[in-house]
């Protein structure tokens, strides 16, 4: 028994710094700020994993254009590999991509700390966690499970969502996870004619930021790109030439490292806790 809890906390080790992206409310992005994090990272030579514990909502699959798993002599899974980043998806196991799932929080438990010790993950540097919006079963599971870096925050500029976040944010601070940011994704639309529309409000994630005393990751704008990349299995990450969007992303993960690696050095994990 010991050896067992010695080789899966050594493979938890393996993971590197783990990151989970969060949300207080769906639908504002989350999941492509997390793909697109997770592939910026590994253009810049980072060893990536990137887990999809959206269990609501597995959308990496279609936003990385599909996935094979495999299993090793171990019968450990093998996660399909792309652009560096290796991944995997509840989705991947869902005999019809359009089920709900339904379930209870020792499934979410489970099935959670299946993808981190059941995957054959190697050595990575950075694990990028998308998680299912809000703060509830999940969000308590990863933290009793590992060992967190600090949670990258997406929200949008409207109050709803920044109501939401709040939450988000408040349920971080009594489990003792750092936050490390604040993304504002769908921040304002630049039409073809160069004007700004700000359709969902303006600056209420920059403005949530400093009333928390917190660094604004990124303001991601509402580009056609990212949606024809996540909807095509390219995401605007990986789309070379003049690219605003890709360079956001880029920005992001170099904020994302510097905030990892000076919580790091100010003791700043995480403890798991039971």
């Amino acid at each position: 028994m010991k050896d067992d809890k010695g080789k899966k906390e050594k493979e938890m080790e393996n993971l590197g710094k783990i990151v989970p992206v969060i949300s207080g409310k769906g639908g504002v992005g989350k999941s492509t700020v997390a793909v697109n994090l997770a592939l910026s990272l590994a253009k810049m030579g980072k060893r990536v994993a990137l887990i999809d514990a959206d269990f609501y909502g597995p959308s990496i699959p279609t936003l990385l254009g599909g996935g094979e798993i495999k299993t090793d002599h171990e019968g450990k899974l093998i996660p399909p590999e792309t652009h560096g980043m290796k991944y995997v998806s509840l989705g991947f196991f869902l005999s019809n991509p359009d089920d709900a799932v339904i379930w209870r929080g020792p499934m979410f438990n489970k099935a959670l700390n299946q993808l981190f010790q059941d995957v054959n993950w190697g050595v990575v540097e950075y694990c990028i966690v998308d998680m299912p919006p809000g703060t509830g079963d999940a969000q308590i599971s990863l933290v009793q499970m590992v060992q967190l870096a600090g949670a990258v925050v997406v929200t949008t500029p409207q109050e709803v969502a920044l109501a939401d976040v709040r939450k988000a944010l408040s349920m971080l601070e009594k489990v003792n996870v750092p936050a490390l940011g604040i993304v504002e994704n769908m921040s304002g639309f630049i039409a073809p004619d160069g004007v700004r529309h700000d359709i969902f409000g303006s600056g209420g994630g920059k403005a949530l930021a400093e009333a928390q005393g917190l660094p604004l990751l990124a303001q991601i704008p509402l580009d056609p790109a990212i949606r024809e990349g996540g909807d095509v299995g390219m995401p605007v990450a990986l789309v070379e030439g003049n690219n605003s969007s890709r360079e956001l992303f880029q920005g992001l993960a170099n904020r994302v490292i510097e905030g990892v690696e000076a919580l790091a050095a100010q003791g700043g994990e995480t403890a798991v806790v039971n």
